[in-house]
């Protein structure tokens, strides 16, 4: 068992507590001796690991270790979501951010990869920037030639985000050129999301847009949730990085116009 923090080989607090998170979900349970082990890191580190993805809702807490969240829980939890697939998000945010030009209307949702967008669109002025998510307010809030419109409605503190009949009914009375948002899954045909209240909102911004770009990145695909969201076909464009495999790949051409980012 390792008592210490092992000299040069302690990862960074945020890839070691990603590295955590996976390793349980891979295999459902965890000690902290393993968890110790793994890391190279003393065990009083990883407890205090483990209280902090208790505390945001990423995993849960037993006597002498660890359990995964049912994965409904962990993958719409915000904090989780931030340290997954990073560079993939990243490049597709590049590719989404060229069909973006000055002068436009957008409605970005609450997703990770719509915020990795919202920091690149800072420069795409001026631009009119609608949007639910509190981070992406934080991005261009005091920005010069950035309009921003804030929808507010219930504030989730899972999706850092505002949400609900009032939020919906804010997106309801709008008109954008582009709407991007993302979600948690896709196929083929359809589009999902596992919880209802993001379905809806997604739903009334979908239909809030002259054109509609989805966001994926390869671990959300070919994959399903409890709510369908919207056909593959109602998307102007979707982009998606270059781990998506050639069947997939084929078969959403055939139904919308699909860019691939390349990771750099």
């Amino acid at each position: 068992m390792t008592t210490g923090t092992t000299s040069g080989s302690a990862r960074p607090q945020d890839a070691r507590r990603q590295l955590i998170t996976e390793h349980v979900l891979a295999r459902g349970t965890s000690t902290v001796a393993e968890l110790s082990e793994l890391t190279k890191v003393s065990v009083m580190t990883v407890h205090r690991d483990l209280d902090e993805l208790a505390r945001r809702g990423v995993l849960r807490r037993f006597r002498g270790g660890v359990s995964a969240l049912p994965s409904t829980v962990f993958e719409s939890n915000l904090d989780y979501r931030l340290g997954v697939n990073v560079a993939e998000k990243e490049a597709i945010a590049r590719a989404a951010c060229a069909l973006v030009e000055p002068g436009m209307s957008v409605m970005l949702d609450d997703s990770t990869t719509a915020l990795a967008l919202a920091r690149l669109l800072v420069d795409q002025q001026p631009l009119t920037v609608v949007t639910n998510a509190r981070r992406v307010v934080d991005v261009f809030a005091g920005r010069d030639g950035i309009r921003l419109i804030a929808l507010g409605g219930e504030y989730s503190h899972t999706h850092d985000s505002f949400l609900g009949v009032p939020c919906v009914e804010a997106v309801d009375a709008l008109s954008v050129d582009m709407v991007l948002v993302s979600t948690s899954a896709m196929d083929a045909r359809m589009t999902y999301h596992q919880e209802q209240d993001v379905v809806l909102v997604k739903r009334a911004m979908l239909a809030s847009g002259t054109r509609k770009v989805l966001l994926m990145d390869r671990t959300k695909l070919a994959r399903t949730a409890l709510h369908r969201l919207a056909p593959v076909g109602d998307f102007d464009h979707l982009v998606v990085d270059a781990g998506i495999g050639g069947e997939l790949l084929g078969e959403l051409r055939e139904r919308t116009d699909v860019r691939v980012a390349d990771t750099v």
